[in-house]
């Protein structure tokens, strides 16, 4: 059973929490969310909003600066590979009370179906405004980054 390694990365004034399902094995590897070198998410984040993602302190500080919170909604589960389709025995991250701890969260966004539909299952009777991201992931071909770039834009603010 694989145990989720990080805390949510989140600020007294984060407005949105956005939820991926699980840490890839390269995330572990690495100790940060979306760290394979492939993953479109950070590339996304920084051409919307024009900040630099170097390094760790500077996907941080992208991170508070826009006023987004960071967070899995996996806990633990056992795993062959870092699809999420390969994702079994999954007990789910507490986001009622982290929603709670933090009430300057607006909106929930997923960036990916399996954590949408985790969220819908353990926690749709919040009353908190939810959207789906395309997945940043390159597996999720159908999109182009550009096509993702404008469609998290779209969804997240154009103010980030």
């Amino acid at each position: 059973m694989l145990k989720h390694p990080f805390k949510p990365i989140i600020f007294n004034d984060s407005k949105i929490l956005i939820l991926g399902s699980f840490p890839s094995i390269d995330s572990f590897k690495n100790s940060f969310y979306y760290a394979h070198k492939r993953n479109q998410f950070w590339k996304i984040l920084s051409a919307i909003t024009g900040y630099p993602i170097n390094n760790i302190e500077q996907k941080i500080w992208l991170l508070k600066r826009s006023k987004i919170a960071l967070w899995d909604m996996v806990k633990s589960c056992n795993r062959d590979n870092s699809l999420d389709s390969s994702l079994e025995d999954i007990e789910v991250n507490d986001i009622a009370s982290l929603i709670e701890e933090y009430p300057t969260i607006e909106k929930i966004a997923f960036t990916g179906r399996l954590a949408e539909r985790l969220y819908k299952i353990h926690y749709e009777y919040l009353d908190i405004k939810t959207i789906y991201l395309p997945s940043p992931s390159t597996a999720y071909a159908k999109i182009s980054l550009l096509k993702k770039i404008e469609i998290y834009r779209r969804e997240l603010g154009e103010n980030l």
